[in-house]
């Protein structure tokens, strides 16, 4: 997850240097589905198949529209109403919402380390965003660009809940070419004319394609090849705490750029961060619980 959110980080200044010039927000998300679909169903007749049942395929389909199209595409809809910092705040709530979704529906508890680790992770984006002079385009906040961005977030913390055990009975490609495809053929009719009409498929630019592409490759592919072996391994809540790694990879990314300046509080807001998210990683989950509760049981016997 920490090379997954690393890789979103970097793609946020990338994005940007494609829209709306180059492409718009529509043609991006569904060059994305059609791309990741395509590369899941190819690369998955090199491995062994795996039969998926109609009831989990029903998940998958959920699933598709929970963390490809509502979370991409709300996201990306609400990039472009609102400002980057705005888009930002809004997002750093989706490991807020994946702990209250993931007590309520897979009764993981939420404990005074938990919460302390998301209170710190959040304080420190805060202070990055806060701190940030990304340029927004002559943009100013809006009300349904910021609401757009809640429903991203939210769509994305029930996906992160949704999938969880399905993620533990399939490989990560067989559950991406089945999401994937779902996604490209349900956003067909909005998405294919804008794609076609792009102007990165007119004109060549260094600059333009070296972005399109590592956005296609790395954070499209690689990153939701990664989501599901993590989910194999980490609770959603922790999943969900890398968030807060992409606004600060994105930070760093636009100072390498030269188009963010230097300032001691992002080295203290990454500290802040990293604390955050391993206090969640440390904190104890539902099976920890279980076990300390069996075991002060048998030793009352």
């Amino acid at each position: 997850m920490f090379f997954t959110a690393t890789i979103f980080g970097i793609n946020i200044p990338f994005s940007k240097m494609l829209m709306p010039e180059w492409m718009s927000a529509e043609a991006m998300t569904y060059s994305r589905f059609l791309f990741g679909a395509i590369a899941f169903w190819i690369t998955s007749l090199f491995v062994h198949s795996e039969h998926v049942t109609r009831k989990d395929l029903g998940i998958l389909f959920l699933g598709a529209l929970l963390g490809v199209v509502f979370n991409q595409g709300f996201f990306i809809e609400g990039l472009m109403r609102t400002t980057s910092s705005d888009a930002s705040i809004v997002t750093t709530t989706t490991p807020i919402m994946v702990m209250i979704i993931s007590f309520l529906f897979l009764k993981e508890p939420i404990t005074t380390k938990k919460a302390g680790g998301v209170l710190l992770g959040f304080i420190g984006v805060l202070a990055i965003i806060i701190t940030s002079d990304f340029e927004q385009n002559g943009r100013t906040p809006s009300t349904l660009g910021d609401l757009l961005c809640i429903a991203s977030s939210l769509s994305y913390a029930f996906f992160l809940v949704l999938t969880r055990s399905i993620s533990k009975r399939y490989q990560s490609l067989t559950i991406m070419k089945w999401m994937f495809l779902f996604a490209t053929i349900l956003t067909f009719p909005l998405g294919y004319k804008d794609m076609l009409a792009a102007k990165i498929f007119t004109q060549f630019d260094h600059a333009a394609w070296g972005s399109f592409l590592y956005m296609m490759i790395g954070a499209t592919f690689i990153t939701y090849l990664l989501i599901p072996v993590s989910q194999k391994r980490i609770r959603p809540t922790t999943i969900g705490m890398y968030n807060y790694l992409q606004p600060l990879m994105a930070s760093v990314i636009s100072i390498f750029l030269g188009k963010e300046t230097f300032t001691w509080i992002k080295p203290i807001a990454a500290i802040l961060i990293f604390m955050g998210v391993y206090l969640v990683t440390t904190s104890k989950s539902k099976e920890d619980v279980e076990q300390l509760t069996w075991q002060e049981k048998r030793r009352r016997r």
